[in-house]
């Protein structure tokens, strides 16, 4: 069931972003030769408008192919590489533009649905189904490997033959730092089970992180009236595409500066996992879910990197600089070279998820 509901989930990312493309090209006026999901080698397609549309083997991507997209026809008014720099900057973000849609779209479902949300003293009395729920979990960290998860919501911990009831945070803390070293055992209630999870707290955890290697917070179920919900839907979203711009700077600083990948960072395998997780939780988390790995994917897509939007976008930009095309061939190789590096890091990503699983 996790496959499926994986493969649901990203075909919805794709063929969104895939018709932003697609939607685009054909308002523009331009011969959308096909459009794909997945990558081949090709299951099944059929043509319609001339434009074959085809699922592939590879569920891992998508495609739209535009005549001239790659420079050549260059004297066809229906082929890309005739257009301005700003109808081809059009089609190009286009994709982009509709991942972060979505993300309002869904975002705005669940304020008007209920979502789980951060509780203070503003929001208090609005909220359903309060509970302290483990809201991140660190890598590599005691949580982690004592089967903790996301989602998890602190009921009690058991010192000695007393069990203490996890209504404070900040107290709950400071029982864990008291006990750091000794083996403790933790209930939590996932779903509708109250689970006992066994963890020994670090002695010395890393800088940043906390003896179990979790964030807490006091979380509750909030909704809004739907024109209500439209705002904050479109404000959460740009408040969390601003963190993620965040995240990817630092991700960009620490393979620059120390060469390694965070061990936060996941690829396919993890994301599969973390749907899954999502699911389980209800489908308002997994509405939640797909939102940020939708808007993630907006952020990651805007990079000026070859062979993403980004990496066109800049060359659009250096075109309108100089006054005339890039060579074709040159940009077409630089393409070919960012893409050989991404799936190269997407490799190395998605073994270490694959060892993860196995640990």
């Amino acid at each position: 069931m996790t496959i499926v509901i994986f493969i649901i989930v990203l075909g919805i990312l794709i063929l969104v972003h895939e018709w932003g493309h697609f939607i685009a090209a054909k308002k523009s006026g331009l011969i959308v030769e096909e459009f794909g999901f997945g990558f081949p080698p090709k299951l099944f397609s059929f043509k319609k408008n001339g434009t074959i549309y085809s699922i592939n083997l590879l569920p891992l991507g998508g495609f739209v192919k535009i005549l001239g997209e790659n420079g050549e026809q260059i004297d066809n008014p229906n082929s890309f590489s005739s257009k301005s720099v700003g109808i081809r900057s059009l089609i190009t973000i286009s994709g982009v533009a509709m991942n972060f849609l979505l993300a309002v779209f869904l975002l705005a479902i669940g304020f008007y649905i209920g979502l789980p949300q951060i509780i203070d003293n503003n929001n208090e009395g609005m909220a359903k189904n309060i509970k302290n729920q483990i809201v991140a979990i660190n890598a590599d960290s005691p949580a982690e490997k004592a089967g903790l998860k996301i989602g998890d919501a602190l009921k009690y911990i058991k010192i000695g033959e007393k069990n203490e009831d996890i209504t404070d945070i900040e107290a709950f803390q400071n029982i864990i730092n008291d006990n750091r070293g000794e083996t403790t055992a933790i209930f939590v209630q996932r779903n509708s089970d109250i689970i006992e999870i066994t963890v020994a707290p670090r002695i010395n955890p890393p800088k940043g992180e906390g003896a179990l290697g979790i964030a807490m917070a006091k979380t509750g179920i909030i909704s809004y009236p739907w024109y209500k919900s439209i705002w904050f839907g479109a404000k959460a979203s740009f408040f969390v595409t601003w963190e993620i711009i965040k995240g990817f700077g630092n991700l960009i600083k620490n393979l620059v500066v120390s060469g390694e990948i965070p061990r936060d960072i996941t690829g396919p395998v993890g994301i599969m996992s973390l749907t899954s997780q999502a699911a389980n939780l209800g489908f308002v988390y997994l509405l939640q879910f797909v939102a940020l790995i939708s808007l993630n994917l907006t952020v990651l897509n805007l990079m000026p990197f070859p062979a993403l939007d980004g990496g066109r976008l800049l060359f659009f930009g250096i075109e309108k600089i100089k006054g005339g095309k890039v060579n074709p061939k040159i940009e077409n190789a630089v393409h070919s070279m960012g893409l050989i590096l991404i799936l190269i890091l997407f490799i190395l990503i998605t073994y270490r998820d694959i060892l993860r699983l196995r640990l």
